[in-house]
């Protein structure tokens, strides 16, 4: 990573020094700035990402055609772009450069989808993100880790991340690939499932009362769950999106043997089923946990962003 961001950073100064050296103006249409809040604005050149980068990003993310994807700073539009003349997506592209908007909108004119795409002149942190399905990033460490907390507040559990070059920082990503060296890093938003959750078990998987404690951060998760006065740690705990499973010991007729759960997360319930992993039980059950919604906690740490 540290290698990565040298590269890019070394580029970047030599671009600028270029410019520099020529007497040109900085202003557009040679740059993307992204406002931080009350900080000064984080100039990033305009650097566009390769094309085969562009496919191996949606080919990361599964974009298709039921997709929203929104790429924040999208220079000249030919990420979203790609995504709709060549996977169906529909694409909002976002920057502050004028330039680049317009340049975007003449690009969509030439491949012929500016049914499919729309393209803002506005800052990327005041865009609200919550009807994306897909966003894809190529900004800066800082700008990624500001970005990020942003990301959890607006994102629906499932929606797709893809970033050219640059990671989320602690937040690790669920894939990583390397095209003809540029590094693409991949996330799916995962369900928040922090908290305390209850549900009866069915009479023939033993029946009583359960009381599941989960702790999470980001997409991982560990838990214990309570049955009486027993303990028991979960095991294999995953988060993909809204979906949660996980296995446990418990007694079913007297005996111990371990139990899959899986199930969808919505806000605080969780519905799905669960079964027996050695066969005791023939058929999976109907399974529905509540959450205490006072008990739920944030699941990504505040970014400690370098600027």
């Amino acid at each position: 990573m540290r290698k990565t961001v040298f590269r890019r950073l070394t580029a970047l100064a030599f671009i600028l020094a270029v410019i520099q050296m020529g007497g040109a103006d900085l202003n557009p249409p040679g740059r993307n700035a992204y406002a931080l809040g009350d900080q000064d604005g984080l100039d990033v050149p305009y650097v566009p990402t390769p094309e085969n980068v562009v496919e191996k990003m949606l080919d990361m993310a599964e974009v298709n055609g039921e997709d929203l994807v929104y790429d924040l700073g999208c220079g000249d539009g030919r990420i979203v772009i790609a995504a709709a003349k060549e996977r169906g997506a529909r694409g909002i592209g976002i920057d502050l450069d004028r330039w680049r908007i317009m340049e975007s909108i003449e690009n969509a004119r030439t491949a012929q989808v500016t049914d499919r795409v729309r393209f803002m002149q506005q800052d990327l942190f005041e865009t609200d993100l919550g009807d994306a399905t897909v966003v894809t990033l190529y900004l800066l460490p800082s700008v990624n880790l500001e970005l990020r907390s942003k990301l959890f507040r607006e994102l629906r559990p499932g929606t797709r991340i893809v970033s050219h070059d640059f990671d989320m920082g602690d937040w690790a990503p669920d894939q990583v690939a390397e095209v003809d060296g540029s590094t693409v890093y991949f996330w799916v938003m995962p369900a928040n499932v922090s908290g305390a959750w209850e549900w009866t078990m069915p009479d023939q998987a033993g029946s009583g009362r359960c009381l599941l404690k989960m702790d999470q951060e980001y997409q991982y998760a560990a838990g214990t769950l309570h049955e009486g006065s027993s303990k028991t740690p979960l095991r294999d705990v995953r988060i993909t999106g809204r979906t949660l499973s996980f296995t446990v010991d418990q007694k079913v007729n007297g005996k111990v043997v371990p139990m899959y759960y899986e199930g969808i997360v919505d806000d605080s319930s969780i519905e799905g089923f669960v079964k027996a992993n050695d066969g005791s039980l023939s058929e999976p059950m109907a399974w529905k946990a509540q959450r205490d919604p006072s008990t739920r906690t944030p699941i990504d740490r505040p970014a400690d962003v370098e600027m």
